[in-house]
């Protein structure tokens, strides 16, 4: 009897071990766009919104070759930033949506920063955050 219940607590034990390894590997679209919780140690998101009356719908997406070129336009920057492309397009939506919602260029600039910033990328300068704003309005959200 003794024998079993180890030989179960092994198997249990394994099957945790696998599953806590496999999902190191999920790629699903639930996590990758899932909005990451604040840590003590993350910079807190921007909570400044536009006024429903300021803000559109929805943010623009881009067209296939206006992907491309934002995507190319962001790994010039650090090519941390499309370590997950889709990742970063979403979040690109997002800078658009500030720049649609007529929020200062500053404001601007510092939610683009607090976006992308993290993972991949630890910090970014005040210059590329400048830089990923030129290319979301370059590229698509002109």
């Amino acid at each position: 009897m003794q024998k079993k219940t180890r030989t179960w607590i092994t198997v249990g034990a394994g099957v945790l071990v696998l599953g806590g390894i496999l999902s190191l590997f999920e790629d699903g679209k639930d996590k990758a766009e899932a909005e990451p919780k604040p840590s003590a140690t993350a910079p807190a998101k921007p909570t400044e919104q536009p006024s429903e009356a300021a803000k559109p719908a929805s943010a623009p997406s881009p067209d296939a070759t206006q992907r491309e070129t934002l995507i190319r336009a962001l790994r010039t920057i650090n090519p941390g930033l499309v370590a997950k492309e889709d990742r970063a397009v979403s979040r690109s939506r997002d800078v658009c949506l500030d720049v649609k919602g007529g929020k200062d260029d500053a404001t601007v600039q510092k939610n683009t920063k607090s976006r992308f910033e993290g993972g991949t990328v630890p910090s970014l300068t005040d210059d590329q955050a400048a830089s990923i704003v030129t290319a979301v309005r370059s590229s698509f959200c002109g």
